[in-house]
């Protein structure tokens, strides 16, 4: 029940602000129009603007779009001059697998580091590994990707950017071009999981540390519990709390996150299909997009108080 009140008031707030520069996409149309030579009549703007709905109150445009969305229509891509839901169905999968992936890896790589770190406190693997952190943390992920675009193409003679080769471009799917998919993902993800990684890294072993000074893994060690038993059955479930959390902001980076990442590495992604829109002021477009990046942060945040619940059984749902 409050997803959905929270839904609707995202919905009025990312279509006001949208709609806060001056003009609309029909102005900006015409202004590019000029600027090339071309000219538009006033009955043509006229007619553009009843067509695309332009002439309503900016109220009736989002009860329109509203009644739209009920009804399973995420409106009309103005720039695109396509529906919102054929733009969004097209780079929603390879988004999610995208994203997914980067995810994964970003957990995989970040609690294993994280658990050494703090368990070998000031060792020369910790050493490294929080070098290796803070180095993380400092580069921007798209110079990153600058980076291993031009070290790859200068050295190997390999081009990182992008999902396909040239000759897959626009070739229908099939087994070939899943392959030549899959043999491009390695940068993205790298690129996109390491900023996550190194942060992450942070945050389990500072927790960690403060677990493993607790009193009742002290007194647990005494009775003679085996160190590896001890590590995992109590202070790493209490020190994964704030990475599980985490997932609430991870989700929405599904759709919206690292777009100037997607953009540096030419990625179909709904990143840069978002920045487009919202520099057009395609309304529907960037309307729809920021709508489902607010319904994943709520599903995020509800997927991370579950999980919570099931690592932590001390955390429980009281009226």
């Amino acid at each position: 029940m409050y997803m959905v009140v929270v839904l609707v008031l995202i919905s009025i707030v990312s279509f006001i602000i949208i709609q806060l520069p001056p003009g609309d996409f029909l102005t900006i149309y015409i202004t590019h129009l000029a600027a090339s030579g071309g000219q538009v009549s006033e009955a043509e703007i006229i007619s553009l603007r009843k067509q695309y709905g332009l002439d309503l109150p900016l109220y009736l445009q989002y009860v329109k779009w509203l009644w739209e969305l009920f009804h399973g229509n995420l409106g009309y891509s103005f720039e695109w001059n396509r529906p919102v839901r054929t733009l969004l169905a097209e780079r929603l999968p390879i988004t999610v697998t995208i994203s997914l992936l980067a995810l994964i890896f970003t957990y995989s790589m970040a609690i294993p580091i994280g658990i050494y770190s703090a368990t070998h406190q000031y060792s020369i693997g910790d050493y490294i590994f929080t070098t290796i952190g803070f180095v993380g943390l400092a580069i921007p992920n798209f110079l990153l990707a600058l980076i291993l675009m031009f070290v790859f193409y200068k050295y190997f003679g390999l081009s990182i950017g992008g999902l396909f080769s040239k000759e897959y471009l626009l070739a229908p799917w099939s087994l070939a071009k899943f392959v030549d998919m899959a043999s491009h993902l390695w940068a993205p993800i790298i690129v996109i999981g390491t900023a996550g990684t190194a942060w992450l890294i942070r945050v389990m072993r500072g927790c960690l540390l403060d677990e493993l000074l607790r009193q009742y893994v002290i007194t647990a060690r005494a009775k003679g519990m085996p160190e590896r038993k001890l590590l995992f059955k109590y202070p790493v479930r209490v020190a994964i709390n704030p990475i599980i959390s985490t997932i609430g902001w991870t989700l929405p980076a599904i759709i919206s996150g690292q777009t100037i990442t997607a953009i540096v590495l030419c990625l179909p992604t709904i990143g840069p299909l978002l920045f487009g829109a919202l520099k057009a002021q395609d309304m529907y477009l960037a309307g729809s997009s920021v709508l489902i990046v607010g319904f994943l942060t709520i599903v995020g945040t509800f997927v991370s108080d579950i999980l919570l619940v099931l690592v932590d059984p001390r955390i429980r749902y009281e009226k």
